[in-house]
């Protein structure tokens, strides 16, 4: 390969993380007022520089892998409906294996809170998790085929409706009229995604949080979370909490996939 190819490559690659990473820090930035006002309603941006610095990477993650598998099966030439499905799918289960052991530690950090006479620092706790329970799926990757099914399968609707959606309905000329139309279809996709994926988010906070008899692991693999709480508590149970994460998802979805799609544009033009 020439030096110019992996210039080439390499440029693409950092805008396409760029581009990425922005989508998450503006998602981030308009939606957190969103989840301090569901937990409790003080300053609209306390605390945020915490999801800032875990969202924005993890969204770098997200579209990257997307734009690399996208251009993986174009060597395998499926159809392109079942390509935008398929590479979001890929990024998904590629973004819960990066996250799942932040999630581990983030959810532990908020069940135990009044466990602690102190809070411990996120890495303290994570060093907490490893000498108790290791690095497998009792311990640091707990619930992670929970955050295999709620990433792979939310990024494959999401991704797979909305790159589908928008070739379908024609372009318009008009700039501000393309932008809604843009906003629309990423809307719908978040929201169809969070619909869709809901249950697996339920069962992985079920693993992942504190288990109803202290000392017992009531919850531990994904389907069969999914089938007890079906079997004791019913349908509904396996869609707690769809409004606010509509509320987020929904538009915080559609913002993404537009700040990306201008700032990967805007780098293309001028870098």
């Amino acid at each position: 390969m020439s030096a110019k190819a992996e210039v080439g490559l390499a440029k693409e690659a950092s805008r396409q993380i760029l581009a990425g990473g922005s989508a998450g820090l503006v998602e981030i930035c308009l939606m957190h007022p969103l989840d301090v006002v569901k937990t409790r309603l003080l300053g609209f941006y306390k605390g945020i520089l915490p999801p800032i610095l875990a969202e924005t990477p993890k969204r770098a993650v997200k579209f990257f892998t997307f734009e690399q598998y996208k251009k993986l099966l174009g060597y395998v030439s499926p159809s392109p409906a079942l390509t935008f499905a398929i590479a979001g799918l890929g990024s998904g289960l590629t973004e819960a294996i990066v996250v799942n052991p932040f999630e581990v530690v983030k959810i532990g950090l908020q069940a135990n809170r009044n466990t602690f006479a102190e809070q411990p620092s996120t890495m303290s706790y994570a060093r907490h998790i490893i000498k108790k329970e290791g690095l497998g799926l009792q311990g640091l990757n707990k619930g992670f085929t929970a955050t295999l099914g709620r990433h792979g399968v939310f990024n494959m609707v999401y991704f797979g409706f909305y790159y589908n959606v928008k070739n379908i309905i024609p372009v318009n000329k008009d700039p501000t009229l393309e932008f809604w139309r843009k906003f629309g279809i990423g809307l719908l996709s978040g929201t169809i995604a969070s619909v869709i994926n809901i249950p697996f988010d339920v069962a992985k906070s079920r693993i992942q949080g504190p288990q109803p008899v202290p000392g017992e692991s009531k919850y531990r693999t994904c389907f069969k979370t999914m089938a007890t709480v079906y079997q004791e508590e019913g349908i509904l149970a396996l869609y707690k909490g769809l409004l606010p994460k509509v509320m987020r998802l929904g538009p915080g979805g559609a913002v993404m996939l537009l700040v990306y799609e201008y700032t990967y544009s805007w780098l293309q033009e001028n870098w």
